[in-house]
């Protein structure tokens, strides 16, 4: 149904993480807010992850907005009712180059060093190679197919108008053209991540927006004792700013190219969440491009199995489900820009999305509308 033309105060283009993190920032300080997505519910990156909030693996603007995020990630599951849990994170190291990362990140605290028993005792690994680990403490988890819904809810409950079904087609001096009529806002914020070179090509072709799409897949597997928390391996040291920003990382980083280039060529991270349901996520691999293929090689899903098997005391886990998760990917982690017409582009533009989102919506608004929330409180 075509609407008449109509107002808002915030005018919010995505109804993914980002965009969700912008719709709260908005109503939250009293404002009159709509949030367009051409989809009938989020179905991109945000819904296509381990569920896993990194936070204390992060440095730097990721780490500000990371933080950010942690407080509006407890306070959005107790108020919109989404399992969500004080994981933390757990680090398993199989070489002594990899202890050698998790200790010097350490010393800025918030890290604490495990020895290969304990690390046992909170997951299901084998014994063997295992040379310790370490928990980072601030980390969070989600499920995010029932997360994202629940948010949507939430926001609706508290006055948000969402209009699934709905893409913008052209914005120009606070003016939003959809292919549902013409919205006239105060503020316009796009948050579409790797399709910002559809609606606005020239200041995604600015920025160097690409498309990193990943790999994943989720098992049935017989653990001997649930996973306690969402689980790193040496590959995911070389990713996270926080570890590969450390002297020891690059060491760390030849060897497992050396060793492992078939594993490199995936540009893997591997590691493992367990849902409330007791299957574990597996993944990812990583591939950039303008347009990446939509084919999805057997040999990341060999190599995230065979992977797995060598980590974990289970027996060959069953295959529920694979898919391909696509996000926005720049030289820079973040995106933060102001179009000539006043529009405000933000956009996580690296694999942390879940985890910085929240706080890169919430401190950008904040700074945007220049106003407190309401009430601490709300919604």
């Amino acid at each position: 149904m075509t609407r008449a033309n109509d107002t808002a105060d915030v005018v919010v283009i995505g109804a993914g993480i980002v965009g969700l993190g912008a719709a709260y920032a908005a109503v939250r300080r009293g404002l009159r807010v709509i949030v367009l997505d051409r989809s009938d519910r989020p179905v991109g990156a945000t819904v296509r992850n381990f569920g896993h909030l990194c936070i204390g693996a992060q440095g730097g603007d990721a780490r500000r907005y990371a933080d950010t995020s942690r407080e509006l990630w407890l306070r959005l599951a107790r108020d919109a009712g989404f399992w969500l849990r004080e994981s933390g994170t757990l680090v398993a190291a199989r070489h002594r180059d990899e202890l050698d990362v998790l200790e010097a990140a350490a010393h800025d605290g918030g890290i604490r060093m495990l020895d290969s028993a304990e690390l046992r005792r909170r997951a299901p690994l084998r014994a063997e190679g295992l040379h310790g680990g370490a928990l980072i403490d601030a980390d969070l988890q989600t499920d995010p197919r029932t997360a994202a819904a629940a948010i949507v809810r939430h926001l609706a409950a508290n006055g948000v108008d969402f209009r699934f079904r709905t893409a913008a087609t052209r914005l120009a001096d606070g003016r939003v053209e959809t292919t549902r009529g013409r919205i006239d806002a105060g503020v316009v914020v796009v948050a579409v991540n790797h399709d910002l070179d559809q609606l606005l090509p020239e200041l995604a072709e600015r920025h160097g927006v690409a498309r990193c799409a990943l790999d994943m897949m989720r098992v049935a597997a017989t653990l001997p004792r649930p996973l306690d928390a969402p689980l790193l391996t040496g590959w995911s040291l070389i990713r996270y700013g926080r570890f590969a920003a450390t002297p020891q990382a690059a060491a760390l980083r030849e060897r497992l190219h050396a060793e492992r280039p078939d594993l490199a060529a995936l540009d893997l991270n591997q590691m493992y969440t367990q849902l409330p349901d007791g299957t574990l996520i597996l993944g990812d691999s990583h591939a950039t491009a303008t347009a990446p293929a939509p084919f999805q090689p057997e040999a990341a899903f060999a190599a995230f199995l065979a992977e797995a098997l060598a980590l974990f005391d289970m027996p060959e886990p069953r295959v529920i489900e694979r898919w391909q998760g696509v996000y926005a990917k720049a030289p820079g982690e973040f995106l933060v820009d102001r179009g000539d017409d006043g529009t405000l582009v933000i956009a996580a533009t690296t694999g942390i999305g879940m985890t910085c989102g929240l706080g890169l919506a919430e401190l950008t608004l904040a700074s945007a509308l220049g106003r407190a929330p309401a009430l601490e409180g709300t919604p």
